[in-house]
């Protein structure tokens, strides 16, 4: 029997989602928490006390995976596995199921804040893309303007 999944000791990098029905990321249901939440891990940083950031990608994806698998209850930690290869001949694919984009990553690289060993692909046509910059644009005015009129 597998140990329960502890995360108290372990840095994640990932993305809350909230899915519809078809499974698909739904951006406006997670911004009014509509539907169940989901975190996607896609990273490991630190574990068990371990910087894990100067330990190639492949690696940290291996524990990563490992330390998720470990969970003996549903869990709303989800593991998000890899292609390897070329994008290219992925993104199709992405563009039709009407996703965000890829994250594209070296597979040996490192989690360094010194150098990008990433770049994000968007789908430019995105359906959910649309009204998100004045979304965040208003949070943002918001934001600033509680700051701004708080107390000293």
């Amino acid at each position: 029997m597998g140990a329960a999944l502890s995360l108290t000791d372990a840095v994640l990098d990932g993305e809350i989602v909230c899915l519809g029905a078809d499974g698909t990321p739904q951006f406006y249901d997670l911004m009014r928490h509509r539907t169940p939440q989901y975190y996607y891990a896609f990273d490991l940083l630190w574990l068990n006390g371990r910087d894990l950031r100067a330990v190639p990608l492949v690696q940290r994806k291996r524990r990563l995976r490992a330390l998720i698998s470990r969970s003996t209850s549903p869990s709303p930690i989800r593991y998000v596995d890899h292609f390897r290869g070329c994008g290219v001949d992925l993104f199709p694919s992405v563009c039709e199921r009407d996703l965000e984009g890829i994250v594209a990553k070296y597979a040996e690289g490192l989690y360094t804040p010194k150098a990008t060993t990433w770049v994000k692909i968007k789908n430019t046509d995105y359906s959910q893309a649309e009204g998100r910059d004045d979304f965040f644009d208003a949070r943002a005015r918001a934001a600033t303007a509680t700051r701004n009129s708080a107390p000293a």
